[in-house]
């Protein structure tokens, strides 16, 4: 191949990369967007939907999200070895479906949420609670249990206007 070539190949390549960066991150961008500007409407707290979802086993997970042009409230929950996909309906906080998750990628993601959630001595409710409490005016949108380093935290991630923040509480 020609100097030339390879360095047309390199260009091709180099577009091709960010035109890939660009989008997701622009996807990303009007993802939240769209979550910031839907969750105005939203009654129910995360915490609401964590005390809700307790009927179906122990919360390992919640977040909103949408899901078909509509605001959702999830919450993935433990009971032995099954996990459920809990919907609770984000302008009351009451439980609108529950439902075994099977999904591959879900599945990977509950039993990741699983492990973490077994070394903790804090339950999501109170990590969530913590972080909203320290960081007033916001409100949380998601909660997701993580091993570091054999510790087990959350990630949440609040709102406060339409600008997003991440913390991480411990769980032990």
């Amino acid at each position: 191949m020609t100097s030339q070539a390879v360095r047309l190949a390199s260009l091709i390549a180099a577009i091709s990369f960010w035109s890939v960066v660009g989008t997701t991150a622009w996807a990303e961008e009007s993802d939240t967007a769209a979550l910031a500007a839907a969750m105005k409407n939203a009654k129910a707290t995360l915490q609401r939907g964590l005390r809700a979802s307790k009927a179906q086993g122990t919360p390992i997970s919640a977040k909103f999200e949408i899901e078909d042009g509509k605001l959702q409230l999830k919450i993935y929950t433990m009971r032995g070895d099954a996990f459920m996909a809990v919907v609770a309906d984000p302008k009351t906080g009451a439980i609108a479906k529950a439902e075994e998750i099977t999904d591959a990628m879900d599945l990977s993601a509950a039993i990741e949420q699983k492990a973490a959630m077994e070394k903790a001595t804090v339950p999501l409710l109170t990590a969530a609670e913590a972080a909203v409490k320290a960081n007033a005016g916001a409100r949380a949108v998601s909660i997701v249990p993580k091993l570091k380093n054999g510790q087990a935290t959350a990630e949440v991630t609040l709102l406060a206007r339409n600008t997003f923040k991440k913390v991480t509480e411990n769980l032990d």
